[in-house]
């Protein structure tokens, strides 16, 4: 009788043990997590990405922010598949790219818009601007003809009809001012105030340059602006479960709450 009593003890203990693994399990089935590598630059989205980290690994997803100096590097770096997706970029600079890198990358959600600032050390209105003035603005295409149509919208210059985003300086085709157009790296233009007259900067340059495009800029793009910054893919990717989840996060009132309390109007919700 006693042997009957040690061996069904025995055999509760044991189903004790397998109950305990058994929950264990249960209750924790995220110990498998999808890591997500996605490229972008300092300011403001690698800081937008840092909200939605949190976020995402509840729903067991590893999101690695990786950042970049060099925007230009960060398509290729996508297209050769060193990242799994990149937020800097608005569509137009998407579609050049894919144009002239024979590339597919496409879009999958638009996050925020960052309207482009005017800048100066000289002057504080562009009424005062001198001439034969000189004018830094991006060196890539799509980001140099919008730098030109808010310089067309702000009186400086005035442009081609309808040539858009595309525009470049043989677009120009009034020019009272007699200004010089100085195409830089978008990075460098900054910098570039120490010794231009003025300089039209993407708010993300701006804003690690700690200039605060609402209140240091004496002229803006408006801030319902086409160019809204964009979640980039493959196209094999669109539809990951990793990507939708991070686009949904993206795209959630967490993040329209930290772009309207955190840039004031710099970077503005796209959605």
């Amino acid at each position: 009788m006693k042997k009957v009593l040690v061996i069904l003890c025995c055999l509760l203990l044991v189903g004790s043990l397998v109950a305990g693994c058994g929950n264990q399990n249960a209750e924790d089935p995220g110990t498998k997590s999808t890591k997500l590598v996605v490229g972008c630059t300092a300011k403001p989205h690698a800081e937008i990405l840092e909200v939605v980290k949190p976020m995402l690994k509840e729903q067991g997803i590893d999101l690695e922010i990786k950042v970049f100096t060099d925007y230009v590097l960060l398509n290729p770096a996508l297209k050769d598949k060193q990242i799994d997706a990149n937020f800097f970029q608005h569509i137009p600079y998407l579609d050049d790219y894919n144009a002239n890198n024979n590339a597919d990358l496409v879009w999958t959600t638009k996050v925020h818009n960052e309207p482009m600032g005017v800048y100066s050390k000289k002057i504080d209105s562009l009424d005062k601007l001198a001439d034969g003035a000189t004018i830094g603005i991006p060196n890539d295409a799509t980001n140099g003809g919008r730098a030109l149509m808010v310089l067309d919208a702000s009186g400086v210059l005035k442009l081609k009809e309808g040539v858009g985003v595309t525009a470049t300086e043989r677009d120009i085709v009034e020019n009272p001012k007699n200004v010089e157009i100085k195409m830089m790296d978008a990075a460098m233009l900054p910098r570039g105030l120490d010794d231009l007259d003025l300089c039209v900067i993407n708010s993300n340059y701006a804003l690690e340059a700690n200039l605060n495009p609402v209140k240091d800029s004496i002229a803006m793009e408006p801030k319902d602006s086409p160019f809204a910054n964009v979640l980039a893919v493959r196209p094999e990717d669109k539809d990951n479960e990793a990507i939708v989840k991070l686009g949904a996060a993206l795209q959630s009132p967490e993040v329209k709450q930290f772009l309207e309390e955190t840039y004031q109007g710099a970077c503005v919700p796209a959605f």
